[in-house]
């Protein structure tokens, strides 16, 4: 990005406050401020909010309320046929919060991935303290003992914010995908926020709604609670 075009009144305030999503730019999409840092309470602040940071290694810390927004419906997850009897053959099992730091570290280098990452040491260190705290959460796929896929997001109650996944087995990443989905929406939940639409995610099933679309659907689900146990670690099913 050429910060040059970027005005500076986005320049974040010292305090943990984020101005309203309805200033955001429309180009770049969804630009909505600049500068401030990772600390648990900005980052949590952020995402009631419906901002999210995305930002390359040489740039500050860069904030996004993108107008659409991408989502995926839980009940409305595509699974096509191939992939259905793929899951109903497959020897993977899934996990929840079982390795989490694994799992985001292999996201920041996924072997895939062919533009620089955004997953930055600072941006892993946060999200492992939003881990400790309960808010950020990982689906892991494995092969016996080996973990072969993966996503990780953060969740505020009933409101779920995909970050990013991985595979190094075929299907794995969509494994962990409809596993987050179906429980999600098995408790009640019926979207995961995706962000940005990619061709993956659009090939899932994800669909783009208007940003007042979306934040209405996040605050509705921010009031929603999930079980004390929702999140501990366990291994759950994908294939029933």
């Amino acid at each position: 990005m050429n910060l040059s075009l970027v005005n500076l009144d986005l320049q974040l305030a010292s305090d943990m406050s984020f101005p309203s999503v309805k200033t955001a730019l429309t180009e770049p999409n969804g630009l909505l401020a600049v500068g401030g840092d990772l600390h648990p309470q900005r980052l949590l602040n952020a995402y009631a909010n419906g901002i999210f940071p995305w930002y390359s290694e040489l740039d500050p810390f860069l904030w996004w309320s993108p107008d659409p927004r991408c989502i995926i419906k839980t009940d409305e997850i595509y699974i096509n046929k191939s992939l259905a009897k793929f899951i109903r053959k497959c020897d993977y099992t899934v996990t929840i919060n079982n390795s989490f730091e694994r799992v985001i570290n292999i996201c920041s280098d996924a072997p895939f991935r062919q533009d620089d990452t955004w997953i930055l040491p600072e941006m892993i260190d946060a999200y492992l303290q939003l881990h400790s705290l309960g808010y950020a959460h990982s689906i892991e796929v494995w092969q016996g003992s080996t973990l072969v896929g993966g996503l990780y997001g953060i969740a505020i109650n009933g409101y779920f914010s995909g970050e990013s996944m991985f595979y190094l087995k075929p299907n794995a990443s969509k494994i962990a995908l409809v596993s987050i989905a179906k429980l999600l929406n098995l408790n009640g939940i019926n979207f995961i926020d995706c962000q940005i639409e990619n061709p993956f995610l659009s090939s899932m099933g994800a669909v783009e709604v208007k940003r007042d679309d979306f934040i209405e659907l996040k605050n509705n689900a921010i009031k929603q609670q999930l079980g004390e146990h929702f999140w501990q670690p366990r291994e759950i099913q994908f294939n029933e």
